[in-house]
């Protein structure tokens, strides 16, 4: 519920009735020394003050319009009028006779128009004039590089609203110190034509350094190459002869299930048997010749077969069949024979049969030029007297030619076509 309002109903025992404060029988004074009731009204309360206002020049500066507001507001009605706030020096308050002594008389207003308090940041005197804080120049505190700002801090401003979120605005700004750099460097001088020469002269290469670079061209060049030669001999070799020699294979094979008649005789480089070493899973075809380009490079095991090197066959009664074949690369048959041991079966199949033979002995390393290893009666082989004999004939050590290994076999079986494979193929 809202309290009443000053001057609507209050009595003389009010505290907040300005009347209350007279001496008593004064307000019947004023009335009897009154010549006429309506013509001098009974006094009312101190009306408020209008706020002071400066005439309107329209010829003057024009000043933006500003709002006049009672600083106590609706505290007043609450609470009654508030005193502004004393500084810390000033006594107690002693309210003062002169109201209790007043003679009675016409009740006057007062000459000291209560003027609104004046709202100061920071309770200063209102005579003391307002200065603001100063502030550093910017130019200064970015050549300090904040140092100032950072030992002294400045003090609060003592302005209204505006003035602190100015002040604020001018802490918060700070410029950056200019780095250095090519923007803030001093332009180079230009270059005379003699110097310009003698900078592009020593910008290029000299002739030490552009033969270094193309020999280390070269170099790498020649490593590349050797890299992919490396690569063609150790692997695109193998991969080449295996087909070449599958397809003849194929060829052999369809040829006997043809029925072709037989021969006696066979081209150089013509394939006609299969040797077989299930120790080492070799399957190759057999061609006529040792021709490197004809039989050996084309995955296929050659067979001595030129005079005066020529050799007995498988079906001969009695003699010496020898074969050649690679050890590293171009499908590389022979590679691994120095591993068969004494008993390993190796088997030739031909048109008519299957010719088995057992391993028995081998010869590490002998000169290319010892032809006697493959004799009818091969010699170092341990076999004394003529018989059904197998060479095997390959280079050694590994990726050279200077040395053949030989490995020697005795046909221990012989078994038609018709009787089906030997018991060492038959899985």
């Amino acid at each position: 519920m809202t309290p009443p309002r000053h001057g609507a109903g209050a009595g003389q025992d009010d505290p907040h009735d300005p009347r209350s404060y007279e001496a008593p029988g004064a307000f019947q004074a004023a009335v009897h020394g009154l010549s006429d009731p309506l013509n001098d009204p009974l006094p009312e309360p101190d009306p408020v003050p209008p706020p002071q206002q400066t005439p309107y020049d329209p010829h003057g500066p024009q000043q933006a319009a500003q709002e006049w507001y009672d600083p106590e507001g609706y505290q007043r009605d609450w609470y009654g009028p508030q005193d502004p706030v004393q500084p810390a020096s000033a006594g107690p308050y002693a309210p003062s006779d002169d109201v209790q002594q007043s003679p009675a008389g016409p009740y006057a207003p007062s000459d000291d128009a209560v003027e609104p308090a004046t709202e100061v940041l920071g309770r200063i005197d209102a005579d003391e004039p307002v200065v603001p804080a100063p502030r550093p120049d910017p130019e200064e505190a970015d050549e300090a590089g904040g140092a100032l700002a950072a030992a002294a801090p400045l003090a609060p401003p003592t302005g209204g609203r505006a003035e602190r979120r100015r002040a604020a605005k001018g802490r918060g700004r700070r410029r950056p110190a200019p780095r250095p750099g090519p923007e803030n460097a001093a332009p180079a001088k230009p270059m005379t034509r003699m110097e310009a020469r003698r900078a592009a002269k020593a910008a290029k290469d000299s002739p030490a350094v552009v033969i270094s670079r193309g020999i280390g061209e070269l170099f790498i060049t020649l490593g590349v190459l050797m890299l992919l030669f490396v690569t063609y001999q150790l692997w695109w070799t193998n991969v080449r002869a295996d087909q070449i020699a599958g397809r003849e294979t194929h060829k052999i094979q369809d040829d006997w299930a043809k029925g072709t008649p037989k021969q006696e005789a066979f081209e150089p480089g013509q394939g006609f048997a299969i040797i077989h070493i299930p120790k080492l899973d070799v399957v190759t075809p057999i061609a006529e010749g040792t021709s490197k380009e004809k039989v050996l490079d084309r995955g296929m095991v050659g067979h001595y077969s030129e005079k005066p090197l020529r050799t007995a066959m498988p079906s001969d009664k009695q003699g010496n069949f020898a074969l050649a074949g690679h050890r590293n690369t171009h499908g590389e048959p022979f590679r691994y024979i120095n591993r068969l041991k004494p008993g390993d079966p190796i088997v030739v199949e031909t048109r008519e049969a299957y010719y088995t033979y057992e391993m028995t002995s081998v010869l590490p390393q002998t000169s290319p030029s010892n032809v006697s290893v493959i004799g009818p009666v091969p010699k170092q082989s341990g076999f004394t007297e003529p018989g059904r004999y197998i060479t095997l004939t390959t280079c050694t050590p590994e990726f050279t030619s200077t040395y053949r290994l030989i490995v020697w076999g005795k046909m221990v079986d012989e078994r038609p076509r018709s009787k089906g494979k030997p018991d060492v193929l038959v899985d």
